[in-house]
């Protein structure tokens, strides 16, 4: 199974970006997916997930109401979409994936399957 990322880049504060992550094998509703953020010189950090079967979703809370992470069955992948974005959300992202539900879904070790990463940069 292989995630591949798209989305990112270099913005200025204010301003909005949608990652994606695409499934390659069966169908996004069978997955528990999340996205982290890894800044430079720092753990890596949950960020947001939605649960198998097209559950519930969940945010840390400096992301909510700013964040939003949607399943898009058409291109069998998540996206997050991201809205006045802040200099502190300056961060390598990376989507995570594993078949069925998780019991923590926050989380790094659970997670049986990871994206390549995406740097979202954030500064005037």
């Amino acid at each position: 199974v292989e995630l591949v990322q798209s989305g990112g880049g270099s913005l200025d504060p204010g301003s909005s970006v949608t990652l994606s992550c695409a499934v390659s094998e069966g169908s996004i509703a069978s997955y528990t997916v999340a996205w982290f953020r890894q800044a430079p010189g720092k753990e890596r950090e949950f960020v947001c997930s939605t649960r198998w079967g097209g559950g519930s979703t969940r945010y840390i809370d400096s992301v909510k109401e700013r964040f939003t992470i949607a399943r898009d069955n058409f291109k069998n992948a998540v996206d997050l979409e991201m809205v006045a974005l802040k200099s502190e959300d300056t961060a390598v992202y990376y989507c995570a994936a594993t078949l069925g539900p998780l019991q923590d879904d926050t989380a790094v070790d659970p997670y049986d399957y990871w994206g390549q990463g995406t740097q979202v940069t954030v500064s005037s």
